[in-house]
């Protein structure tokens, strides 16, 4: 089985940027299928463009634009590309990055499906400071990194303690083709619009006004990226009432607007 060493990924690098203890890749994916093969050090991988095929010992997933994997150390795994062009987002981090900020990632067995949109906004605030690569931008990435393990570890008794309409409405929250108010999430979980209105942020991290503006803000992301859509086109595939609208809550998530951020990565 291959290994790949550090910021070795199969196909063509549009960018690699190197920092300590961290090395970031915009990749292009060019082989077709890539056989059972690990990495020497954990990772993200960022699927922009494209869809993809992963399997690993344990699970498969098929990866469309947004989708956001983490895999540990030494997690071995193969990978079937169609035929469509197809790009993807990783950062890797060596051991000296989870030592000297004491981040445990021992419970993080083999691949992670990431869909929490909190973590999916910090992965790209990432992207936007490799291609902003100026003295502050290897401190906003740890910053941002720091923040997303926090996210992704929360405590067991956490986790163990929430009720069940907690993951209903994640799972509701997911699907694209839902009625997002709050009297309709509330009627399908059959508790009252005001307990889910003070509770969700207990168990989300933000408000439910904030996610769902996150999940939003995420689609248009990678529809950027891709630079296949009008800024109108994106604004209403994602659910915004104008492009005024688009660009306010774009800029108050990422301090720019989404043409600016277009110019960086073109």
């Amino acid at each position: 089985m291959d290994k790949l060493e550090k910021g070795e990924f199969y196909g063509i690098h549009y960018q690699k940027s190197a920092f300590d203890n961290i090395i970031i890749t915009d990749t292009e994916y060019t082989h077709s299928k890539v056989d059972w093969h690990y990495h020497e050090n954990p990772y993200f991988t960022y699927l922009l463009e494209g869809k993809l095929f992963e399997s690993n010992k344990k699970e498969s997933y098929y990866l469309e634009p947004g989708s956001l994997l983490f895999h540990n150390w030494q997690d071995a795994h193969y990978n079937i590309k169609p035929t469509d062009y197809t790009r993807g987002f990783h950062i890797e981090l060596n051991e000296n990055w989870f030592s000297n900020f004491d981040i445990k990632t021992l419970d993080m067995q083999g691949s992670i499906n990431l869909r929490n949109p909190l973590i999916k906004n910090l992965i790209n605030k990432v992207f936007i400071e490799t291609k902003i690569n100026d003295q502050y931008s290897h401190l906003s990435i740890e910053a941002s990194l720091i923040e997303l393990f926090n996210t992704i570890t929360e405590p067991a008794e956490k986790i163990y303690k929430k009720p069940l309409w907690v993951n209903k409405l994640q799972e509701l929250l997911w699907e694209e083709e839902i009625d997002y108010s709050l009297n309709n999430l509330s009627s399908i979980l059959e508790i009252h619009p005001i307990h889910l209105s003070r509770e969700f942020n207990r168990y989300f991290g933000t408000s439910l006004g904030n996610y769902i503006r996150l999940l939003k803000l995420n689609k248009a992301f990678y529809l950027i990226t891709s630079n296949k859509l009008s800024m109108t086109e994106i604004c209403y595939q994602c659910g915004f009432y104008d492009q005024s609208h688009f660009i306010t809550n774009f800029k108050k998530i990422y301090n720019t607007t989404p043409k600016k951020l277009l110019g960086k990565i073109c």
